[in-house]
Formats: structure tokens, sequence, C-alpha cells
């Protein structure tokens, strides 16, 4: 009896958690800021993301990277699916 208690316990869990990690019932308000002056042309503006911590996203802003060759950046963007929102970071592509 123990063992299925404790079994039951791991799968409420793991449910509960999958269910809300990540996933919140209205997005964050959009984010404006001013983009600071490129460093030089080779550089890329990576848009800011949204950052998962503590139960709720928090905004951390954009910043200039070096371009990588034959690649370009996606911004990130917020999915919705039947959990809620959740947010897709940018990446290299």
């Amino acid at each position: 009896m123990k063992k299925f208690l404790l079994a039951c316990s791991i799968l409420a869990c793991i449910t509960l958690a999958g269910c809300s990690a990540g996933y919140v019932a209205t997005r964050p308000a959009d984010v404006t800021y001013v983009r600071p002056v490129s460093p030089g042309s080779s550089y890329v503006w990576i848009s800011g993301n949204w950052v998962w911590g503590g139960g709720n996203y928090h905004w951390q802003e954009g910043n200039w990277h070096e371009g990588k060759q034959g690649r370009t950046y996606k911004s990130g963007n917020w999915e919705n699916d039947h959990n809620g929102y959740k947010w897709r970071k940018g990446r290299w592509e």
C-alpha cells in the first residue's frame, strides 16, 4: 500500500508540474525599450526573451551579438495551446 501511495504521489507531482511549468493563463504585456546603438556592422540584435523562474516569466532585455555566418536569428514568440501560453525562446537557425 505504501508503494502505491508513493507512486500516486510521484505521478501527481509530475502531472501537476507538467501542466504548469512554463505555462501562464495570459501572456505578459509586450515590453518596449530603446535599443542601444550597434557596436559594429557585424553585430546582430538579439531580441529580449521571457525567462521562466519562480513560477512566473521575467523579462530579459535584448543585446547585440556578433553574427554567425550563414545563420539568422529568429526572435522568440508566445505559443498558445490547451495548457495556456508558453514562451518559445529565440534561436539561431
